[in-house]
């Protein structure tokens, strides 16, 4: 079996197994290739990079850069937050119904709410979102 990253005109970028390169070719002349996205059959492959084998310690390595990468991400996510929305704590599901409503006026707000509550705000229409809350290395 071989992987391909393939891409199609639109741009699209995907990965497909095949069972070997010259499955591919034949169904890509079939067109029985085409992009999940837009349907396109016009797909050609795309770059990609062979994969290595290294050490347990080398995956351990980039995999810690890879969980600070995203600690950091997440850290800068809930300043941004912090800095452009108002903190509403525990009322966050009254007041995102009274702004979904027309009863207060629309502002960014942020706090907290039960799974349940968040599917029934979603259920109503109004957007919400979950957000991973870590703590701040300061705290």
């Amino acid at each position: 079996m071989i992987k391909y990253e393939l891409k199609c005109d639109s741009g699209h970028v995907f990965e497909a197994w095949f069972q070997d390169s010259s499955t591919y070719d034949r169904q890509r002349g079939r067109k029985q290739v085409h992009c999940p996205v837009c349907n396109s059959h016009k797909i050609s492959k795309a770059p990609m990079a062979p994969r290595l084998a290294r050490s347990s310690e080398a995956r351990a390595a980039d995999e810690a850069k890879q969980a600070q990468a995203a600690r950091q991400a997440l850290l800068q996510l809930r300043e941004h937050v912090e800095r452009n929305a108002d903190y509403v704590g525990s009322e966050f599901p009254e007041e995102a119904r009274k702004m979904h409503y027309g009863d207060a006026e629309h502002r960014n707000i942020y706090g907290e709410a039960s799974p349940e509550e968040a599917k029934e705000l979603s259920d109503e229409g109004i957007e919400v979102t979950s957000i991973p809350w870590i703590p701040r290395g300061d705290a």
